[in-house]
């Protein structure tokens, strides 16, 4: 059994696995329509959730198998009930969990006890499930991952970034980060690192809201002002695609000329959460 809690511990090879099955079923999901036939997805939200709740539900469905979904803001996880009996209890009622989180320490500690494979549909500290589907949006688009140059600019300390930075090395990707000195990714890794925004090229620009749930309302006029100048505007982005995890505020970290362009893949990235979500269950269930 296999849990995805961060790509830290995936080789390039299941990284690649995971894309190629996401193609096979994006071409031919009928193929894949009965593969989890009884089978049952229990996904767990403490944070608000768009693309990760719709996605993996309509995953589920469409591989023939049934989600539930668990709003842990009226659950007593972590004071009535211990994440160890919770774990233990669920897993022996479905056959695989999705976790929406916002400390990792919890998805690991759920993982521990579990004995049916976790997913981690975002934490505070990782998001794989969105960098998968990025690598297969980069894919479709260039036809190759090995050699592509990608920026990320904005806020660095975040969960995108420390998936970008496990996974883009293992793919022959090369990253670089640009963000303030204050904002800057707290592991280390294969990466180049800049403090100013005038250095954005690449293949792919790439950024992040400014305001992640973790962040206080208090601190948003504080980063706003912080990040002001690593704003991806159209003479940023030159000639590079751009991408985003969404959700976006617009003319914020991106303007709107940029979002609405013919370079913006953020489309695209939405989309095939659903199919590299559908490859993750199936490479993890099987």
């Amino acid at each position: 059994m296999k849990h995805l809690l961060t790509l830290k511990n995936y080789s390039e090879e299941e990284i690649l696995d995971f894309i190629k099955l996401a193609e096979k079923i994006k071409k031919r999901p009928k193929r894949f329509s009965k593969k989890l036939s009884r089978k049952t997805l229990l996904m767990l939200f403490a944070k608000p959730s768009l693309r990760t709740h719709l996605s993996f539900d309509i995953a589920m469905y469409q591989l023939g198998g049934h989600a539930i979904f668990y709003d842990l803001s009226h659950s007593v996880l972590g004071e009535k009930e211990s994440i160890k009996d919770f774990s233990k209890v669920t897993s022996r009622y479905v056959n695989i969990i999705m976790a929406r989180l916002y400390e990792h320490e919890q998805l690991e500690e759920l993982s521990r006890y579990s004995s049916v494979p976790i997913i981690n549909g975002l934490t505070n500290f990782s998001h794989p499930c969105q960098i998968l589907g990025d690598l297969l949006t980069i894919k479709e688009k260039f036809g190759k991952l090995n050699g592509i140059k990608l920026t990320f600019i904005g806020d660095a300390d975040n969960n995108i970034t420390t998936s970008l930075i496990y996974a883009c090395p293992k793919v022959g990707i090369k990253l670089k980060i640009i963000c303030p000195k204050q904002l800057k990714p707290k592991i280390q890794g294969k990466y180049s690192l800049s403090y100013n925004p005038a250095d954005a090229k690449g293949d792919i620009i790439y950024t992040d809201t400014w305001y992640s749930y973790h962040v206080e309302k208090s601190q948003y006029a504080k980063r706003k002002k912080l990040l002001r100048k690593f704003q991806v505007n159209k003479k940023l982005l030159g000639n590079a695609k751009f991408m985003h995890c969404l959700p976006a505020s617009r003319n914020e970290e991106v303007t709107d000329e940029v979002m609405d362009s013919r370079q913006s893949l953020v489309y695209d990235q939405a989309e095939n959460r659903l199919h590299i979500e559908k490859s993750i269950l199936l490479r993890l269930l099987k």
